[in-house]
């Protein structure tokens, strides 16, 4: 009776910390496991849960299903409620796992489409859908796609013309899944008829025949590979960007590539045990963010500068944004509008002499103005390293943030400027005047000691893209990352490394404009944001 309570206790806990997007992608994913006219009428978490139990696939003494399905959604943090961590939940997947390869690609295939090519794929698809329905999620057009016999496991074929039309890169994740299928297949001619028996007879239904999980073949560890390839976007005349633009992927330096191997190093999880989730180790690895307070965010949005530089549009909405989230996020949020160079490092020296950081977590700095190689403009056009800005905030400059992290995102031009049309303007002043010999890498504007983060909307050299409407490609991915990422436990470099991904796969409406992030760091543990108990602000407009 003892078990049961606890196993239904576990059970609401878990739904209570999923919502709408998070329950839709658990149908989703069930939906090879459930009938759909079942899964229609699902309306929580709870009901999902109740009819896994009904076929019983979800019992007390086996909660498997259930880690996978939350592993699949990146929900990693309520894995601990179940007893799993990431790690034994990647070993058991290939003899445990119950969600098919195909329906894996497909679920895969729902991140990468942007709502862009959404509205594009229902136009192209409007003969084959539903009159009555004109918006729906890409998963439940995927779903509708199913249920009309368009889409199936061994009918790709419109699939891929969709993906063809609206954006190519997105074939990649279906060409992956395909020669993974044909892999199988010959995996499965190879053995012996009795073998290929007792073979079958330990895979749990449902997998064999539905492509199974690649780690069956390769490893104990999956490796998903998300396609990193264009969005078009079409609004043709609302586009401004800083500076010339090269294809990020052609042109990565040592210390670019360093940077992006630290990413991935401190990222992995430290392996924990089934019976404690959180380990010692663990939490050793991790800053201390319980504290009474959050911290502060500092916001200086340079929108109208004096001279020859033209006015930020679409600037403000990044501020805005920045605000709702950090607040969100438990910090206090400071913002600043049109500072010079002088006022910028006043801010600067103020908030290093400020008291308050003693009881408080982590401090966090977001800049948005023009910039050039390693440095950021005051609306006097004067120049201020990030370097400096960053000294102000050592241990020894600032002792009562000493060994906390120290967040700092620059929205700013790092590189040259060329031609555009007329909606084209440019985060930079006169870029021409600096040599690619002077390229200046984001780790050498960081200070040399600990606990800093420094996020640079591109990297030297190259430019960084505003919408006058919507704010800049960074400073958006950033703020939509933190509201995905956060409730599902991710580390600030995670996060930091699916704003990349966000950002690389974007392009103006020709397609030939790329933007790369770039992060550099100094950060002795993981930084995790606790998870706030009220929804994102995405979610509460």
């Amino acid at each position: 009776m003892g078990d049961d309570i606890k196993f239904h206790q576990q059970l609401l806990v878990i739904d209570e910390n999923l919502g709408t997007e998070e329950v839709e992608a658990l149908k989703f994913l069930c939906s090879d496991l459930l009938s759909f006219k079942k899964l229609e009428t699902v309306e929580s978490a709870q009901d999902i849960f109740q009819l896994l139990m009904a076929k019983d696939l979800l019992n007390k003494e086996d909660t498997f299903i259930l880690a996978e399905l939350l592993y699949r959604i990146r929900c990693h943090f309520l894995l601990q409620k179940l007893g799993y961590t990431k790690e034994t939940v990647q070993e058991n997947l290939p003899w445990k796992g119950k969600v098919s390869r195909y329906r894996q690609m497909l679920y895969e295939l729902s991140e990468d489409i942007t709502s862009e090519d959404l509205k594009r794929a229902m136009f192209l698809l409007r003969d084959q859908l539903p009159k009555k329905l004109t918006n729906m999620s890409s998963l439940e057009l995927l779903t509708c796609l199913e249920k009309q016999d368009h889409l199936a496991e061994n009918n790709l074929e419109i699939l891929e013309k969709i993906c063809m039309d609206i954006s190519p890169d997105l074939l990649k994740t279906v060409n992956k899944y395909k020669m993974e299928r044909v892999s199988l297949a010959q995996q499965e001619s190879s053995l012996p008829v009795k073998e290929t028996a007792s073979f079958s007879h330990h895979i749990p239904e449902g997998r064999f025949h539905s492509g199974g999980d690649v780690g069956l073949l390769t490893s104990s560890q999956e490796t998903p590979i998300k396609s990193l390839g264009s969005n078009i976007y079409d609004s043709r005349s609302l586009w401004e960007h800083a500076g010339s633009v090269h294809f990020i992927a052609a042109r990565q330096d040592d210390k670019a590539v360093n940077v992006m191997q630290g990413i991935s190093e401190l990222s992995q999880e430290q392996p924990a045990t089934k019976s404690n989730p959180q380990s010692k180790t663990e939490k050793l690895m991790t800053y201390k963010m319980d504290g009474p307070h959050r911290g502060y965010c500092l916001i200086i949005n340079n929108f109208s500068f004096t001279g020859t530089l033209q006015k930020r549009r679409g600037s403000n909405k990044d501020a805005e944004m920045l605000a709702q989230v950090f607040t969100w996020l438990g910090l206090d949020v400071k913002t600043y509008t049109d500072k010079t160079s002088v006022e910028i490092k006043n801010l600067m020296q103020e908030w290093q002499s400020s008291k308050d950081h003693r009881e408080r977590d982590c401090f966090v700095c977001c800049i948005l103005s023009h910039g050039e190689l390693g440095l950021v403009y005051g609306i006097d056009e004067r120049e201020v390293p990030i370097r400096t800005i960053m000294s102000y905030f050592t241990a020894r400059q600032c002792p009562q943030l000493a060994e906390k992290p120290k967040l700092f995102f620059i929205q700013a031009c790092q590189g040259k400027e060329i031609q555009q049309a007329v909606y084209i303007e440019a985060d930079a002043q006169n870029p021409d005047l600096f040599p690619i010999q002077q390229l200046i890498s984001p780790s050498e504007s960081i200070p040399e000691e600990a606990d800093f983060l420094l996020g640079m909307a591109t990297v030297g050299g190259y430019a960084s893209f505003r919408h006058i409407q919507h704010g800049t490609w960074y400073i958006q991915a950033l703020c939509n990352k933190l509201q995905l990422l956060v409730p599902r436990g991710e580390d600030i470099l995670s996060i930091l490394t699916e704003v990349n991904e966000d950002v690389s796969k974007r392009a103006d409406n020709l397609g030939k404009k790329k933007q790369m992030p770039q992060p550099a760091y100094t950060l002795r543990k993981k930084l995790i944001f606790p998870v706030p108990r009220s929804p994102p602000p995405s979610q509460q407009q």
